[in-house]
């Protein structure tokens, strides 16, 4: 008896134990099952936004690859067009690039007016005061960066709030100073109103408050004068920013076309923005001469921003974050 009840006892123990292993491993499988289904579900969720993530890239990049290629469109229409001669400018439907390229079209130019003579005036009016704006402005930056004297704040913003007025409410008193100091039709006339800049003495400043006060410390114990600190320390630190005004500056005063008109009332100073006007009109229909003469006036601005390009896109990001 004993021993058919430990028979029947061990029997439904086995029984249950069976049981519960069966159990067991259907609950696991369950769990398994929901996870994999909840990993899905997880799955699909993320590829959801990073579908649209990447949908919103390349929309972007289809933006602006076509604003790229409508704002370069014209700048290569002209260099090519430069190229073609004037049978070929004036075909219908107009050629892309250049069938027969010439160089011709340049030579004529230089032939028909004196554009040399304009070339040197634009460089004599925008390399002065280029050279002149960054000057004072890299001076006046570290004077109200780094000294402290009174009333330097008000002056400060005083010098700012010229940045507000328009320079066309300023063209009558300033021709009313350059005529009265006798300097219209002169190289003078064209120069003076451009020695400095609101602009470039805020740029500056800005940048130059980031040279610790420190370095300049350390050179005065050395013994350098502030001039010297001034060349030696404080411009080479500021390349960027000097080649950021550089650029602004140059191109600023090579494309003006109201003072130099108004100033200027002969043919022996007329600048390339003047001198372009004045041949379109006399040879209209010379187009082919005309797109030369205007690359060749344009080719100075590309030049310096290839090679200051590198210092511009650095000047302009620290720039912005100078405090």
């Amino acid at each position: 008896m004993i021993g058919m009840g430990g028979a029947i006892g061990s029997g439904s123990a086995s029984g249950r134990g069976g049981a519960g292993g069966a159990g067991g491993a259907s609950g696991v499988s369950s769990v398994s099952g929901l996870s994999a289904v909840g990993a899905r579900a997880e799955a699909s969720r993320r590829s959801g936004p990073d579908a649209m993530r990447i949908l919103g890239r390349v929309l972007t990049y289809a933006l602006v690859t076509a604003g790229a290629v409508a704002t370069a469109t014209p700048f290569v229409w002209l260099i090519l067009s430069s190229f073609k001669s004037l049978q070929e400018v004036v075909l219908f439907p107009p050629t892309f690039l250049p069938k027969k390229p010439v160089l011709s079209n340049f030579v004529e130019v230089f032939r028909m007016i004196p554009f040399g003579r304009y070339y040197l005036n634009s460089v004599i009016t925008s390399v002065i005061p280029t050279a002149a704006t960054v000057l004072t402005s890299s001076m006046t930056g570290m004077g109200f960066a780094k000294y402290r004297f009174a009333g330097r704040s008000l002056l400060f913003w005083i010098i700012l709030s010229t940045m507000m007025v328009p320079f066309p409410a300023t063209i009558v008193p300033l021709y009313v100073m350059v005529s009265r100091a006798g300097l219209v039709n002169t190289y003078a006339g064209l120069i003076v109103v451009g020695l400095s800049s609101a602009f470039g003495i805020f740029m500056m400043r800005q940048f130059i408050m980031s040279i610790p006060d420190e370095l300049l410390d350390a050179a005065r114990i050395d013994g350098a004068g502030e001039f010297r600190i001034f060349l030696q320390i404080v411009m080479p630190l500021t390349k960027p920013a000097v080649a950021t005004l550089t650029l602004f500056t140059f191109t600023g005063h090579w494309g003006a076309y109201i003072w130099p008109l108004i100033v200027v009332n002969s043919d022996r100073l007329r600048t390339l923005p003047l001198a372009i006007p004045y041949f379109s009109g006399q040879y209209l229909s010379f187009q082919n001469l005309i797109n030369a003469a205007s690359l060749m006036a344009i080719a100075p601005v590309l030049v310096l921003f290839l090679f200051t390009q590198r210092y511009f896109v650095q000047g302009i990001t620290l720039t912005g974050l100078k405090t």
